[in-house]
């Protein structure tokens, strides 16, 4: 849910076109960060359970809205193993479901 509002308000400035959002995942948090062609600029940072190494990747933001739109638990597991490669979302808990988003290019 708190991921969620975070992508429907980073998604007010990104670009209309592209709807992209860069994610920054480092341990403990993610950052998301939107930007348009009006050099307006949107940062939220989320905490999160993560341990591993930083990674960065670009999501077009609809798609994202609309797999957090259809999850119903209040945990969201995102699977990612790099920049270029898709990212798996499924419920953490009780979910038979996966749902694959694939990254764009900022």
């Amino acid at each position: 849910l708190e991921l969620r509002q975070a992508f429907t308000r980073t998604a007010i400035l990104s670009n209309e076109k592209y709807r992209g959002v860069r994610l920054k995942v480092a341990p403990d948090v993610i950052e998301i960060v939107a930007n348009n062609p009006e050099q307006e600029q949107a940062e939220e940072q989320v905490s999160v359970d993560y341990q591993g190494d930083s990674v960065e990747i670009g999501f077009n933001v609809s798609y994202l809205l609309d797999v957090l739109g259809v999850l119903s638990g209040e945990q969201v597991k995102l699977s990612l193993s790099d920049p270029n490669s898709s990212a798996l979302l499924e419920e953490s808990e009780d979910g038979d479901s996966l749902y694959v988003v694939m990254p764009m290019r900022l």
